[in-house]
């Protein structure tokens, strides 16, 4: 059960920075406490962790024009940062875990400012019928959270310039573009600013979990203080929610980890066999070094919710024979449900 409240703000802008306190703080939160982590990027294009960022952004555009490409730990789709969106993540113990009501706390927040906000499958957030908020999911050593986007005042002329999603992602979702999908919320509140959303984020936070009020010391409260008011109008902590500063953790190791080639990219294989598909469950591409017969090396993009996925697969189908039968039976060991099983050998068998 939850009983104390956090919030922590990143001070900065770099996107591997961010993604390591993000990483920090999962490390960090303990039993019974909920971490509300807000931050923002400077224009960058996130993906999933199994994406393939070839297909998902123009890479190269965007290194010239001064962008950055990361990798989070979450699985499905790419999304575009810059200074007009505010990011979110809920951090807690697994047994904490309660989507719906980390829900709430977005639905009660942007309809606080008198947004029309309204889910839409199990993660995105609409408003008008168009998408303002995508979000993505990670669970590891019995801890989890929850993130995910809220378009202020995106660059949509951006969003459309360095994303490239595939024909067959657009078709599935029924739309013509990227920029025809997404809304800002400026669009419904014109003088909203990034620190009044935050604001009211932690304004509903402390509603919906309700716990009792938290005695903070002198410095936690400055340290709150100085790092919400940093860029914007004067705010003011609730109650029943503590701040913890970004100061307290040496990020150095993880943010060398998100920046690197090894990470972001992950090996180029030479392959043998490339095959790609999109079901309702979500998009998957599988490439397949083959020598003397036999599967030497696997890669595997999807943007499917389970980030497991694509290292589930590549392990089952390393070794294997590089025959219908023997991939499929090796489709077996990677523990999928029917349905998602029964797409994969179709694919497969059709390739074949």
């Amino acid at each position: 059960m939850i009983q104390r409240l956090l919030v922590c703000r990143s001070r900065g802008f770099d996107p591997y920075e961010n993604l390591a306190l993000e990483e920090a703080l999962l490390h960090r939160v303990g039993e019974g406490e909920l971490i509300l982590y807000l931050w923002q990027n400077e224009r960058t294009v996130v993906i999933g962790r199994n994406q393939n960022p070839w297909k998902e952004c123009r890479t190269a555009l965007l290194a010239e024009e001064g962008g950055h490409l990361a990798r989070r730990l979450s699985g499905g789709g790419a999304v575009f940062h810059d200074l007009g969106n505010l990011n979110f993540t809920f951090l807690m113990n697994e047994a904490d875990y309660d989507l719906p009501r980390q829900l709430a706390v977005l639905e009660r927040a942007c309809r606080s400012l008198g947004i029309p906000a309204q889910r839409s499958g199990r993660n995105d957030l609409l408003a008008d019928g168009r998408k303002f908020s995508g979000n993505a999911f990670y669970k590891h050593n019995g801890k989890a959270y929850h993130h995910g986007t809220l378009m202020v005042d995106v660059d949509l002329e951006r969003v459309q310039r360095y994303l490239s999603p595939s024909k067959a992602k657009l078709a599935a979702k029924g739309v013509d573009s990227v920029r025809s999908r997404v809304v800002n919320l400026r669009e419904f509140v014109p003088d909203l600013t990034i620190p009044r959303l935050a604001d009211a984020l932690i304004a509903a936070l402390a509603e919906v979990y309700a716990v009792a009020p938290a005695i903070s010391r002198p410095d936690e409260a400055a340290a709150f203080q100085a790092c919400h008011s940093e860029r914007s109008e004067e705010s003011v902590p609730f109650p029943s929610v503590q701040a913890l500063s970004p100061n307290e953790f040496d990020l150095r190791g993880l943010t060398e980890k998100y920046a690197s080639d090894a990470w972001l990219y992950g090996p180029k294989l030479p392959f043998t066999l490339s095959v790609e598909d999109r079901f309702p469950w979500g998009g998957v591409e599988i490439q397949l070094q083959v020598e003397s017969g036999v599967v030497r090396s696997a890669r595997v993009y999807t943007d499917a919710m389970d980030e497991t996925l694509a290292e589930r697969l590549e392990r089952s189908l390393v070794g294997s024979a590089f025959r219908g039968e023997a991939l499929e039976e090796r489709l077996q060991g990677a523990a999928l449900p029917d349905r998602q099983a029964a797409d994969l050998r179709s694919l497969l068998r059709k390739a074949l």
